[in-house]
């Protein structure tokens, strides 16, 4: 269970992501958007939107860090292992709750607005679950080892992560882990595999062709330097 847990998991959710992704840009290039309801509502979509998104950005920046930037790094700028807890653990508790309540919100919006309800498919429901559980579990794994400080799974959890990235999984890394932290990342590798199925493959785009796009230039027409519009048919002037 453990070399299938840690060790082949997160590979199939990678490929599933990929396979995905290469999916939907090829065969379903025009359903590659968010689906906005923003026509049928947006009065409630206003704050919930921006809450989630903001939310959800610093908790990906917090995994990056906490994953991706070896503990020795940390160490040698000054920061301690308790200082990192507690940046960890009010900054990932803000930001989780931040974007907990925009989901909630969103849910709740789609929930009480008819149109946008109509609009709300089984697979965005499925998203939604999956997408809150994952967060959720996040923060109650954190808070459950919130004392002293807390579990460091920069010395479990992060070198199991960065050591996928070289095909040599250090699976008995993660025998130790408290079992709040390894059903979170159980969900989360689920989310990721989820990923390009969803309305949340818009997290892979991004407006590049807009930068080197044409200018449009807008000109006033100028009677003055262009004259008078000449009179087209059924526009004549009559005497009356």
């Amino acid at each position: 269970m453990t070399t299938l847990l840690w060790g082949v998991l997160p590979y199939v959710a990678f490929a599933l992501l990929i396979a995905g992704l290469v999916w939907r840009y090829r065969y379903d290039k025009y359903g590659w958007t968010t689906r906005s309801s923003q026509v049928y509502e947006s009065r409630l979509l206003n704050i919930a939107s921006p809450a989630f998104h903001y939310g959800i950005l610093f908790v990906l920046a917090g995994h990056v860090v906490g994953l991706f930037v070896p503990m020795s790094w940390t160490d040698k700028i000054g920061i301690g292992e308790h200082t990192y807890h507690l940046f960890s653990l009010y900054g990932g508790t803000a930001a989780g709750v931040l974007a907990v309540g925009g989901i909630l919100l969103l849910v709740y919006r789609r929930r009480t607005k008819a149109p946008v309800f109509r609009a709300t498919t089984l697979n965005d429901k499925l998203m939604y679950l999956v997408l809150l559980a994952a967060i959720a579990m996040g923060m109650l794994a954190k808070l459950t080892h919130a004392s002293g400080d807390g579990y460091n799974y920069r010395e479990s959890i992060a070198p199991w992560a960065r050591s996928l990235f070289t095909l040599q999984p250090k699976t008995d890394l993660m025998e130790g882990v408290p079992v709040l932290y390894r059903i979170h990342a159980v969900i989360g590798m689920a989310l990721i595999a989820l990923v390009p199925y969803t309305r949340l493959v818009h997290m892979f785009s991004a407006p590049v062709q807009y930068l080197f796009r044409p200018y449009v230039v807008y000109r006033s027409r100028d009677p003055k330097q262009l004259g008078p519009r000449p009179e087209r048919r059924g526009w004549e002037k009559t005497g009356a």
